[in-house]
């Protein structure tokens, strides 16, 4: 599990992208969201090809419309702004692909498609800021977990992934491992605990 897969975004991040000559930040920027906006073009429909074309076009116009950029909670957040962009994206791969007559294209009377295809937002891309948000929180998860790998001995963390993300009866974790059942309860308890403070922690610092 990669730890840069999904970082959120911070402020000093966004003052930073605001130029264009700023290349650590813009590889920063990349590595923090390539993977979420890749998966969630996916889910969309389009494939390994298609879904790496619309996260470059989604990377070259946040680039183009990040000097208008202005952060406010209350005129909406950078991950609505983001979802906003990725979607004409991911829209404009599937207008590209069903023109051509391409085996498998998506179809433009089909009522999900079109959801994708409007720029107007109403009742059926409800769905898909609902995927969007789906897709964010499992990155966060991601990130939490592989913040979590890097703080604690490698013999914990395969307690906590075998019995709680793998889901192992505790008694076939401390078996295989050849540990005692406390000890695999304790590191259950210990790293839960962790794994939701991490969580919290990015969360409170999404823009």
């Amino acid at each position: 599990m990669n730890e840069n897969k999904f970082i959120p975004t911070r402020r000093s991040l966004l003052s930073r992208l605001k130029s264009w000559d700023n290349e650590d930040s813009w590889r920063e920027f990349f590595n923090t969201y390539w993977r979420l906006l890749y998966d969630f073009a996916v889910k969309a429909g389009l494939n390994d090809a298609q879904a790496q074309d619309a996260v470059q076009e989604t990377i070259i116009s946040v680039a183009s419309e990040m000097k208008d950029f202005r952060y406010d909670p209350e005129l909406g957040s950078f991950k609505r702004w983001l979802l906003q962009i990725t979607r004409r994206r991911v829209a404009d791969q599937m207008r590209k692909h069903y023109r051509t007559g391409e085996v498998g294209a998506p179809r433009a009377d089909d009522p999900a498609v079109a959801a994708w295809l409007s720029e107007v937002p109403d009742a059926a891309s409800r769905p898909l800021e609902a995927l969007w948000d789906e897709e964010w929180r499992r990155h966060i998860a991601d990130a939490a977990m592989a913040r979590i790998r890097r703080k604690v001995r490698p013999a914990q963390f395969q307690m906590f992934e075998l019995s709680v993300v793998n889901g192992w009866p505790v008694a076939k974790v401390a078996a295989a491992l050849g540990v005692g059942v406390t000890q695999v309860y304790m590191a259950r308890h210990r790293l839960s605990r962790q794994l939701e403070k991490e969580i919290q922690h990015l969360e409170r610092n999404l823009v």
